[in-house]
């Protein structure tokens, strides 16, 4: 079949919308490429600025690093920035890295700083200068300072220190702790204790000694310590003497809310409400409000022996129960919100509630019993008590003895005389007998 011939120009329109879609493509690529390439160039412009300058400044290390125990468990920091330093449109600030007795790093602008710990086995940190400059950061080298643990024979140091406080009602703190001696401490060591609360120190004069008169206890029943106060650190210090070793020292850091012995709860009341039995009280004695406080609420089946705990977090507490059966009842408490858990308080006085209804029925029964025997006992006593008197008011009649015997009695008349009056004589000496008994078993 015979097919027409494209014209010219129809060829000519395909060719040059081919190039137009060509060279479109084209310039497409080439504005992603320029733009890669002003980002480069911006990037490197950057690096370019800051690079001549950071190798232009040299960080020196502080100078002058130096420790000093200002207090017990007190470490003053203090150090000067080194001379040689450019000051000029820079920030500098200072890392500290404490390495022991605990791990701790910050920075400060400061050129000194104060430190709280246990310096029993020494203290070490590190400073460096650190510098600042249009966003980059830029460091020193470290310099480092020593404490050396303070001199003693090994295990001369006590043990097992633990210390409690106690809110007083005079709005005062006491302070108690024991501790165990060092096993390598001769008999004749004497420890000597020190309590430091911000910046007053004191030293105990209320003492309590084991066999061989080593003090182990100490009391304190008033303080510097302020009972308001949170996280708040009590340093103790212990060392000691003995004429055959140097005894090490030992320090410890306690928390004060952590140690605190909280007060038992007040007012605690408990009674029954329908099937219900309802328990409420008042917060324990504190500084503190009645919301930072938790309670462990403990309950006895007395009938069954079921124990129960329940923690509370307010000031009643409402539970179904067996009617039936008695309960004992008692709440303790602890800081909760506010600061530090402390110890947990002493047990509330055991309150009871309910009573076993077939307890008291063998009580009454025993009880009427008791009570029966008893009356017994004494209506007895009582009659004869009066048996005997009676007797005593009226006694019995003797029979009278015949005056005018007969000259010439016959036998049957003499036998029947001499029978009755040894009868009689049996008689009145067998009623004197009885008498005498009964007087005697009743009085």
């Amino acid at each position: 079949m015979f097919r027409p011939l494209a014209s010219p120009i129809a060829t000519a329109m395909n060719a040059t919308y081919t190039d137009i879609v060509f060279i479109l493509d084209h310039l497409n690529i080439m504005t992603i490429m320029m733009r890669v390439c002003l980002i480069l160039l911006w990037t490197m412009i950057v690096v370019q600025l800051h690079v001549p300058q950071g190798k232009a400044v040299q960080v020196f290390p502080p100078v002058n690093f130096t420790l000093t125990v200002s207090a017990l468990a007190r470490v003053l920091l203090r150090w000067k920035p080194n001379p040689n330093q450019e000051q000029k449109n820079y920030t500098i600030r200072y890392d500290v890295k404490i390495l022991a007795p605990v791990s701790e790093e910050y920075d400060t602008k400061k050129t000194h700083s104060f430190q709280t710990a246990a310096l029993h086995n020494g203290f070490s940190a590190h400073i460096r200068t650190l510098l600042f400059h249009n966003g980059l950061q830029m460091t020193s080298d470290w310099v480092a300072a020593e404490l050396q643990p303070p001199p003693g024979a090994a295990n001369t140091a006590v043990t097992n220190l633990s210390c409690a406080t106690h809110f007083t009602i005079f709005s005062t703190v006491s302070l108690h702790c024991t501790w165990l001696p060092g096993k390598g401490a001769p008999e004749d060591t004497k420890y000597f204790l020190f309590y430091r609360y911000e910046t007053c120190t004191e030293e105990c004069q209320d003492y309590i000694k084991d066999k061989w008169n080593r003090n182990i206890e100490c009391r304190f029943s008033v303080t510097h310590i302020i009972p308001d106060e949170i996280d708040k650190l009590i340093v103790i210090h212990i060392n000691g003497s003995s004429k055959y070793a140097a005894i090490r020292p030992f320090q410890q850091l306690f928390n004060q809310n952590a140690i605190e012995k909280v007060n038992v709860p007040r007012n605690v009341t408990v009674f029954l409400e329908q099937n219900d039995l309802l328990a409420t009280w008042e917060k324990p004695i504190s500084p503190f409000s009645k919301e930072c406080f938790e309670y462990e609420f403990y309950l006895i089946n007395l009938k069954t022996g079921n124990e129960q705990i329940w923690n509370i977090y307010s000031n009643e507490f409402r539970l179904r129960i067996d009617v039936t059966c008695k309960y004992s009842v008692q709440i303790r408490a602890n800081h909760h919100i506010c600061c530090r858990r402390g110890f947990w308080s002493d047990w509330s006085e055991i309150l009871y509630v309910g009573e076993n209804k077939q307890e008291n029925f063998i009580a009454w029964i025993l009880a009427v019993l008791c009570v029966s025997m008893c009356a017994t006992i004494v209506l007895v006593g009582i009659i004869c008590k009066m048996k005997f008197v009676w007797r005593k008011l009226f006694p019995p009649i003797p029979t009278p003895s015949n005056k005018f015997r007969d000259p010439f009695p016959n036998e049957y008349e003499r036998a029947r005389t001499c029978t009755s009056e040894t009868e009689t004589e049996l008689v009145s000496f067998d009623e004197d007998l009885s008498y005498s008994a009964l007087d005697d078993f009743v009085f």
